[in-house]
């Protein structure tokens, strides 16, 4: 039995290392230039009519045209079969064959073919099942091997298709499918390739086209992300807070210690309140010993705070006591 097999498998082999015979069909025109004469020459003997050897002619000559002339396109190949047994590969082009004895009962496409298959309610390595769709795009690149070692090539490609992507899809976590479809596609195209190389088949390359899981499964990674995003937006935003806190003290040291940038913060102030174009502001003139400008604390706290300033206390702005009005003075006057 072992013997058996190993001699299956050499002969396997045999048949798949070697190149494909192409077939000419010299011999077939021999074969049908001689069935068209051979009764035109016994229908001018026995009658000895021109006219119907003629006729019979004519008559072989579509007969076994139409039996044994193909035409194939470029990107087409056929077997030829002759009494059941293997003899080459024709195309593309116009080639004979001999009727009634040889046959062509496969044509093979060359071009590369793009097949779609899917994976219905498969169970991931975390037991979440999901539909997965993708595309196959394959070629085949020896002829002789689709004809002779498989049945019907494009249904196995097919099938061989369905069964790696379930295969790879049982190995894999759903995280790892969303995240990186190319290598799930890859891990899909070795697979393939494993079981298609013996029929002389090429797989190019597997597209995932998508991934479909559960809707209450979409829901929950939906919230999952949207609680994600928020908490980035509230340590951003508190980030944020605690930078733009630490720019104002700077600022507030710089006002405290130098009275010109506080005036200079003023006049910013009140330009870009007068950039809206809708707000009056209306200059008292004051004497304050050349700094004719309102600030924010007034014309009098300035002095207090020149005067001041060099101590390094912050200046205290106190207004004087108002004068009671005696009720006699009321009487008096």
């Amino acid at each position: 039995m072992a013997a058996d097999n190993s001699r299956a498998m050499k002969t396997q082999f045999k048949i798949q290392s070697e190149p494909s015979s192409s077939y000419y069909g010299a011999a077939a025109i021999v074969v049908d230039f001689v069935i068209i004469l051979l009764p035109t020459f016994l229908a001018w003997n026995f009658t000895g009519n021109l006219d119907i050897a003629a006729a019979v002619f004519i008559f072989f000559v579509i007969v076994v045209g139409a039996l044994s002339i193909r035409v194939l396109n470029q990107w087409n190949r056929m077997a030829v079969l002759r009494l059941g047994r293997y003899v080459g590969v024709i195309g593309p082009g116009l080639y004979f064959i001999v009727p009634m004895i040889d046959s062509t009962p496969i044509n093979i496409d060359i071009r590369v073919i793009s097949t779609p298959f899917k994976a219905e309610k498969t169970l991931t390595k975390d037991n979440v099942p999901v539909d997965v769709d993708a595309i196959l795009f394959w070629q085949v690149k020896e002829p002789q091997g689709a004809i002779l070692n498989v049945q019907s090539y494009y249904d196995s490609v097919l099938l061989a298709s369905q069964t790696a992507m379930r295969d790879v899809i049982g190995k894999s976590v759903l995280a790892e499918m969303l995240a990186g479809r190319d290598i799930i596609g890859e891990d899909i195209k070795r697979l393939i390739e494993d079981r298609v190389t013996d029929w002389g088949i090429e797989a190019i390359s597997v597209e995932i086209r998508d991934v479909t899981i559960p809707n209450e499964l979409q829901n929950a990674m939906a919230r999952v992300a949207t609680s994600d995003r928020e908490k980035q937006a509230r340590v951003i935003l508190a980030e944020s807070e605690s930078l733009a806190a630490d720019k104002m003290l700077e600022a507030a040291h710089k006002y405290r210690t130098d009275p010109k940038a506080m005036q200079l913060r003023a006049l910013n102030m009140m330009y870009e309140i007068s950039l809206a174009g809708k707000n009056i502001m209306v200059f008292i003139p004051t004497e304050s010993k050349g700094l004719s400008m309102p600030i924010p604390f007034g014309v009098t706290g300035i002095n207090e705070y020149i005067n001041n300033g060099s101590g390094g206390s912050t200046p205290s702005f106190t207004t004087a006591p108002k004068h009671k009005r005696n009720p006699n003075d009321m009487d008096k006057s």
